[in-house]
């Protein structure tokens, strides 16, 4: 673990005890000034037994009403009460309310025990689908919620594998964060296809993630331990979210900083695989602060296949560290601004010994929510951020013994934005949210080529991209079985200030420049989705939409290689537009202990950006990124979630993607031929055991068919099943020891052909613990 890291832990700890003391001895004189009046105290569990920290606890009488929080242990207590009639409330994320009458004066209420059931699937809260909270059983969109118990019963080291089990979620290639160039990590879902770019907006508390300069996104940025939740939006929703939300969104959702708490995980494996993972929040009256780190280092693997790897193949290792500060200030319940400011470190070596990268970024947000009777609920972000990028690309010899500088880049890039939001209900069948969303990115790629060792040339280029957008959405219920959500959004974009700029570095010739025409677009994105239930338990959902993302400034102005591969840039390419829809089914059964889901759609994509092959010869294969002329996404989405019994639970999921090129008239040869990236059959599942007395088990599996890694559909990629495991078991009141096993059956899938084989990660098996503590 890098020093630093150890540093930031291990001063917060001791931050921790050193603050909490006082308050401690203030609440145990307290216990003894009242310990002769009655009082309401109890405990908080779940159904498997293990205490419930952090639940919302409400004692309510016609005179008064107080609040508090479950401690680690899930105790809470009220003291001094002197009515005979009260009303408690327990409201926890993600269980049924409980509401009990109680009478201190006439019952014993000092050892209470109480336990939660969870919330029915129907009743949890997405804030993703509609910008607002809306009960997931009364939104039409294909959301999937990956809960904190989620994302603790996963083998899974680093977050994109963890959302692998949500079917349809893909990086460009199959391969994870962990070892993959930053470069590849841009999302499809529903078998879209990707390039470097995500066709899915990445948030993070609603302010993007996706690089400005590339659209690919840098997972560790969010440490692990603070995330609350993601919310998964399959499909397009351009008309809330605008550019990059072509085909979805991920709304990463970190954990609330007005409680104290205090949370660690830390382990370590093969290929000297270690993680360390922090959050720690505190509150001082109307203040609260927190913060989020997190440390990983990997010596990674030989990406190469063994019958292709020669001596210039080396392990593809990588590190990176985040740390995320946070302050919030309340005024009431209703009401809060905020700050949070962050850095991110990472660097990789990506298996040859002169390709190495390295990525810092640096961002900020101001904001506030603010809550006023009358006039509704408002939200407003103000973010910003520079961030430098450097990679180094080769040339490889034929036999793979020897390589070959070709490219040396620097990408600086900056982003500044805002977005703010109103919501408010309208009577009792209307909620209306309206918004503005801007910002300004401005980047370039400033390079040094290089021809038989020696530099050859100076490169440059790079410009602006500046977006406006507006958007307004009104969710109507028409009666108990009717709701419709009607939405639309307009973006304006300008890509301005672009050049390009080449010098021989051998001679004293003027420098060429290039001065690329200012040009903009704009977008409509509009959207209707519907509700119908059939029965308290059955429902049919619909929706149409329009969608759209606009070509990066990497995709306009930076070229790069993969092995032998040469991708060009194009500084013509227009904006992709997507036309879908969807129609599905809900189903809750055996008192929503049984949720399914199945979903038909649909999408057509016009002008979608992909990565054409203009010409092939035994050392080099060229490709540039053109427009295609349409391709055509549609297939069945099935979800269903299971609580067998009361330490059993089952989550699977299957996808088809029938995804094809439908026209390109520069080159007819590939109409017809799959979507490169995507494959026709996905599914994934997971089982889990949750007995906190005894021991927890998490089992995760998924599988693919075969795909393309081309777009002439020559390189195919064999299918592949993985399987996880996962073992925790609690060793002491605040301490969890586990052991995790990623690719148990250690198969070694193929991820890449450029044209030589890349595989995917072996078996890794890592022990562990974590601690907890709240009050």
């Amino acid at each position: 673990m890098p020093k630093s890291a150890s540093f930031v832990i291990s001063a917060t700890v001791l931050l921790f005890f050193l603050v909490s003391s006082p308050s401690k001895l203030a609440a145990n004189s307290s216990l003894r000034l009242t310990q002769q009046t009655p009082a309401v105290a109890g405990t908080l569990s779940d159904e498997n037994g293990a205490y419930i920290a952090g639940a919302l606890v409400t004692l309510s009488a016609p005179t008064f009403k107080s609040q508090t929080k479950t401690d680690e242990s899930g105790r809470f207590r009220f003291a001094s009460v002197s009515s005979s009639r009260l009303t408690l409330l327990i409201e926890a994320e993600g269980f049924a309310r409980l509401e009990r009458t109680l009478n201190p004066l006439g019952e014993d209420t000092s050892e209470l025990r109480l336990v939660l059931r969870p919330a029915p699937i129907s009743e949890r809260v997405t804030v993703t689908a509609t910008r607002t909270e809306t009960r997931i059983g009364e939104t039409a969109a294909g959301i999937a919620v990956v809960r904190s118990e989620d994302l603790r019963t996963t083998a899974a080291l680093v977050v994109d594998d963890a959302l692998r089990q949500v079917p349809g979620f893909t990086l460009f290639r199959r391969s994870s964060s962990r070892t993959a160039n930053p470069t590849s990590q841009g999302i499809s879902l529903r078998g879209l296809g990707a390039s470097g770019a995500s066709r899915a907006i990445v948030l993070s508390d609603n302010v993007p993630l996706n690089d400005p300069f590339g659209g690919w996104v840098y997972w560790g940025r969010v440490p692990r331990e603070s995330i609350e939740r993601i919310e998964v939006l399959r499909g397009g929703a351009s008309d809330l979210y605008g550019s990059s939300a072509l085909a979805g969104v991920v709304n990463i959702i970190t954990k609330p900083s007005d409680a104290n708490a205090l949370s660690l995980e830390a382990s370590y494996g093969n290929e000297r695989a270690a993680s360390a993972t922090l959050y720690f929040s505190r509150r001082l009256g109307d203040w609260s602060v927190s913060v989020a780190a997190e440390s990983f280092r990997t010596d990674g693997y030989i990406l190469v296949d063994q019958k292709e790897r020669g001596p210039v193949d080396t392990a593809a290792g990588a590190r990176h560290s985040a740390i995320n500060l946070r302050a919030n200030r309340s005024f009431g319940d209703n009401r809060r601004l905020f700050g949070t400011t962050s850095f991110f470190g990472e660097s990789r070596t990506n298996g040859t010994p002169l390709t190495p990268n390295r990525t810092h970024i640096r961002q900020f947000t101001v904001g506030t929510d603010w809550q006023i009777t009358n006039v509704g609920s408002i939200a407003a972000r103000l973010y910003g951020g520079t961030q430098v990028f450097d990679q180094n690309f080769s040339a490889v010899s034929a036999d793979r013994k020897s390589e070959a500088l070709t490219r040396v880049q620097r990408v600086p890039a900056q982003v500044f934005g805002m977005t703010a939001q109103w919501s408010r209900g309208l009577g009792q069948s209307h909620t209306v949210v309206a918004g503005i969303d801007a910002n300004q990115v401005r980047g370039a790629s400033n390079e040094i080529a290089f021809n038989s060792g020696q530099a050859s040339a100076f490169v440059g280029a790079g410009g602006r991209q500046a977006t406006v957008a507006g958007y307004f959405e009104d969710l109507i219920k028409l009666n108990a079985r009717w709701s419709i959500t009607a939405g639309v959004r307009i973006d304006q974009w300008r890509n301005y200030a672009a050049t390009s700029v080449s010098k021989p570095a051998t001679s004293k010739a003027a420098a060429t420049t290039t001065i690329f025409p200012d040009r903009s677009e704009h977008a409509l994105s509009p959207r209707i989705s519907a509700l119908y239930k059939l029965t308290p338990h059955v429902s049919v959902v619909g929706s149409v939409n329009r969608a759209f993302r606009a070509p990066t400034l990497n995709e306009l102005y930076r070229s790069f290689r993969v092995g032998n591969v040469v991708t060009l840039a194009n500084d013509k390419l227009r904006a992709e537009r997507l036309t879908g829809g969807e129609a599905g089914i809900r189903i809750y059964a055996f008192n929503e202990r049984l949720a399914a889901r199945s979903t038909a759609f649909w999408a057509n994509v016009s002008q979608p950006v992909a990565n054409v092959t203009l010409t092939t010869t035994p050392t080099l294969i060229t490709r540039q990124r053109r427009n295609l002329g349409r391709t055509r996404s549609r297939g069945l989405e099935l979800d269903a979630d299971a609580r067998l019994s009361k330490f059993w639970n089952l989550s699977a999921g299957y996808l088809f993607a029938d995804a094809a090129v439908v026209k390109f008239p520069a080159n007819p040869l590939l109409e017809g031929l799959m979507i490169p990236q995507v494959a026709r059959h996905q599914f994934t599942f997971q089982l889990r055991y949750a007995n906190p007395a005894l021991v927890t088990v998490g089992l995760q599996g998924r599988g693919s068919s075969a795909q393309f890694d081309d777009d002439q559909n020559l390189f195919r990629l064999a299918p592949y099943f993985t399987f996880d495991v996962i073992v925790l078991r609690r060793v002491a009141h605040n301490i969890e020891a586990f052991v995790a096993i990623e690719n148990l059956f250690n198969q070694r899938y193929e991820v890449g052909k450029t044209p030589v084989t890349s595989l995917g990660p072996p078996i890794l098996m890592r022990a562990g613990f974590r601690f907890h503590l709240s009050k």
